[in-house]
């Protein structure tokens, strides 16, 4: 071969093309031959109304066959105006229509286009021209016929309408290769106007997975893809490391939970439970961690009356002196304002002047005790702070003295925290001790008591849990409060503060709350609305499974949820939910390793 300068000649390759051509092209009407195959090309030329999550995967999917999908931006305000035009049409067919199947039809579609109207109109949602042709592909006649009917079935059950293209077999072969652009005449028959959403939403890489390139496998997605996170990381839109799991029983929420809780173990995170339903003992005693009975065992009790040191907001804040300016209020006055809410949710008959002698009634004990204002409370023992029964002598020791109506009603509304049979949880020194990274605190003695009671001690609990979270900086503390909704009192909305206010401060301590309920209505109701919701709201992580009724309306008001996550949430598939972690949401499928099992135990999460 003779070459020059400006010309040089590649050898062709026959054995290369033999590789990459088929041997053959035959066009017919309605198929074609490549090569010893036969094929049939189809095109979509409808689309259902509602898709679910990553619904073009199941058509990219099918054996045996090849899919090609096109997309194209186009202008937004003529489609809106065919919109509206359409939906005057189906609006007039529904009033004039005698047949009640015509009219239901009629509505549907009038009612689907204002929501798409609405989509694309105020919420500027983009809209294209979208085709998709799909070609089965057989070496045999009779698998050749089996293809076909199941691409057909599979179009069908996805209520897509499709059709062979007859004497555009050719055009159909070009349009579908990735040797050829797009053959405008296919797409002039197949294009079809679709929102921005519902194309990027199918496709079957959409939800491929998610790593935070660190952390601990999670669960997978929708197409098998794994998902790693990493609940500590922070920056972009994680800005805390709380959780939000809602589901309704039966749905593998405690499965979840525990999954989630071991693998934080793992990575060395110190996780706590609050355990109304003993659903975490078994879990708790495999990991030989601290189960503690804090519903009246002798290893539980944690006296409400004990100042704990008040966390510091910023790491170069020193301990206050209290003295002169300060550095803002002193541990007792904060305990004290801690006290308010417990004595409201203890007794919530209290009035305003019980309340005040109260007060001065506790300031009183706590200078007996040798503990003031400017006490570095660091440096006492449990043994070293007053009970109940100290604090109802002290009342006992005034009420003949001072003759007053007001100490006397005090002493008979203490006598059961003093010495009866509320005296069992709280009067007493705290006994609680742990030495390890997992705590469980069992309230399940606890559920045959009064509401009052349950939320006191929850509320008990809850200070002492965020004493663990925020005394050392350095350490990954988790606390998962299961039954959350048992923390609520509509009368005493401070619980809810300050457990907001726990979600809100923990990332300075690097700390997580964990939020397990079965549903969000519980947090919206009117009374505790301003508070509950912030407690949904907050989380980076959120993982919401399957739920119904009210409460799914509620939460896909709340979380503006599509009508594909809706979909979901109301399949309620056990171990399947929907994912947000930043802004990013998922569809999960929580398959958990077999060993993780074994520690789980029997109760829940099985």
């Amino acid at each position: 071969m003779s070459t020059s300068k400006d010309q040089f000649h590649i050898p062709i390759n026959p054995s290369l093309l033999n590789v990459i051509s088929p041997v053959g092209l035959e066009f017919e009407r309605n198929r074609l031959m490549l090569g010893e195959n036969s094929g049939k090309i189809y095109g979509v030329i409808q689309y259902p109304q509602k898709v679910d999550i990553g619904w073009l995967s199941k058509i990219t999917n099918i054996p045996s066959t090849i899919v090609s999908i096109g997309f194209e931006p186009t202008d937004n305000s003529a489609l809106i105006s065919a919109i509206s035009k359409s939906i005057v049409q189906n609006r007039s067919t529904a009033e004039s229509a005698k047949d009640p199947l015509t009219r239901q039809r009629a509505e549907k579609a009038a009612s689907d286009g204002e929501r798409i109207m609405m989509q694309i109109d105020q919420h500027g949602e983009t809209v294209g021209l979208m085709n998709i042709a799909l070609m089965p592909i057989a070496d045999d006649e009779k698998n050749f016929s089996r293809i076909c009917r199941r691409a057909e079935h599979t179009l069908s059950m996805l209520k897509c309408k499709i059709r062979s293209l007859p004497n555009l077999q050719k055009q159909g072969l070009q349009h579908l290769s990735p040797t050829y652009p797009a053959n405008e005449e296919i797409s002039g028959i197949l294009n079809r106007i679709i929102p921005m959403s519902t194309f990027v939403g199918g496709f079957p890489f959409a939800s491929s997975g998610f790593s935070d390139a660190s952390g601990y496998y999670f669960a997978k997605d929708s197409q098998g893809g794994l998902i790693i996170v990493d609940t500590w990381l922070r920056g972009a839109d994680r800005t805390n490391s709380n959780i939000v799991i809602m589901g309704i029983a039966g749905v593998g929420k405690s499965t979840a939970v525990k999954h989630i809780a071991l693998s934080e173990y793992m990575t060395g995170t110190k996780v706590i439970f609050i355990d109304p339903e003993s659903e975490y003992r078994e879990l708790c005693h495999k990991l030989n961690g601290d189960w503690i009975n804090a519903g009246g065992g002798s290893n539980g009790k944690m006296n409400p009356l004990q100042i704990r040191p008040a966390p510091r907001d910023e790491e170069n804040e020193e301990y206050p002196l209290y003295k002169d300016e300060g550095y803002g209020m002193s541990d007792m006055a904060l305990h004290l304002k801690n006290l308010e809410i417990f004595f409201n949710l203890y007794l919530p008959e209290l009035s305003m002047m019980h309340k005040a002698v109260l007060k001065q009634c506790l300031i009183e004990l706590y200078h007996q005790f040798s503990i003031t204002w400017t006490t570095d409370i660091s440096t006492l023992s449990p043994l070293d702070f007053p009970i109940f029964s100290d604090l109802y002598a002290l009342i006992k020791e005034k009420e003949p003295t001072l003759k007053d109506d007001i100490y006397k009603e005090l002493a008979l509304l203490l006598y059961d925290i003093a010495h009866g049979g509320d005296s069992f949880l709280w009067n007493g020194h705290t006994t609680v001790q742990t030495y390890s990274r997992c705590i469980c605190l069992d309230t399940h003695t606890l559920q045959n008591t009064a509401d009052h009671i349950k939320r006191t001690q929850y509320f008990n609990l809850l200070s002492w849990c965020w004493e663990q979270m925020s005394q050392d900086r350095s350490e990954r503390v988790l606390l998962i409060c299961d039954e959350s909704y048992l923390m609520i009192d509509p009368h005493v909305p401070q619980s809810l503060v300050f457990l907001r206010n726990v979600e809100k401060r923990s990332r300075k301590y690097e700390a997580g709350l964990a939020i397990v309920s079965h549903s969000v209505v519980d947090f919206l109701a009117p009374e505790v609305k301003m508070y509950g919701q912030a407690l949904l709201d907050i989380p980076c992580i959120k993982i919401l499974m399957g739920t119904d009724g009210k409460n799914l309306q509620e939460t896909r008001d709340l979380y503006n949820l599509t009508d594909a996550e809706e979909e979901l949430l109301a399949s309620k598939k056990r171990e399947h939910a929907l994912l947000m972690i930043g802004s990013k949401r998922l569809h999960v499928h929580f398959e958990i390793p077999e060993y993780k099992f074994a520690y789980m135990g029997s109760a829940g999460g099985r």
